[in-house]
């Protein structure tokens, strides 16, 4: 890698490290909260929460608490339909971002592991993604950045993460719904399907593994 293309890199990874101690640091917004502010929409509650969820990774505010939003706001169902849809936008407007201020690095071929990773991700660029998302290991934003400074072709990314992002998706969207119902029960129920979905992408990592040699 040229050393004009590492201080490029540098300065996109300060960027994003800055702007997550920003969202860290001073934005302090609860779920409660973003129902209160979405529902004030009326009927056009739908699409502002679609276009803020799209908007979001620009300036890395939490996903976390925008689902839990929205399953309080529009219930599991409904919640996670349009989380799905946002989140989808918002990752490819990530991709996009990063593919523009990075399109030297994505058009580079890298050295070392680098160059494995990328070679695979040119071969089996959705079983990639779809892995990274399955697994709450890596940030959902830092997926979509990296991709996008990558060779992985968009159709394959966006499938990916549609696929990669419903179990977890709903499991957010069912939590937060369960605070509106109010029911021991229904929270109880909702918590272990919370917890059931994140984990069992887990027990499947050693058979996922075998995309990435």
């Amino acid at each position: 890698m040229s050393r004009k293309n590492a201080i490029r890199l540098l300065l996109l990874v300060a960027l994003v490290g800055g702007l997550f101690w920003i969202n860290y640091r001073y934005v302090s917004v609860s779920p409660s909260s973003i129902r209160e502010w979405i529902l004030d929409f009326g009927a056009w509650a739908p699409f502002i929460f679609i276009i803020v969820y799209t908007v979001r990774p620009l300036v890395l505010f939490p996903a976390s608490v925008l689902s839990l939003g929205a399953g309080l706001a529009f219930g599991a169902l409904w919640g996670t339909v349009y989380t799905i849809i946002g989140a989808t936008l918002g990752a490819a407007l990530s991709f996009f971002v990063a593919r523009k201020l990075g399109k030297s690095l994505a058009n580079h071929s890298w050295k070392g592991k680098a160059s494995v990773i990328q070679k695979n991700m040119e071969k089996q660029g959705f079983f990639y993604i779809l892995f990274l998302r399955l697994l709450p290991l890596f940030p959902f934003d830092l997926i979509s950045y990296s991709a996008g400074i990558s060779k992985v072709k968009f159709s394959h990314f966006v499938l990916g993460t549609f696929l990669g992002i419903l179990p977890g998706t709903f499991a957010y969207n069912f939590l937060g719904s369960s605070f509106v119902e109010g029911d021991y029960t229904y929270i109880m129920a909702a918590v272990v399907v919370f917890i059931l979905i994140a984990i069992i992408p887990i027990f499947f990592r050693d058979k996922l593994k075998k995309y990435f040699k």
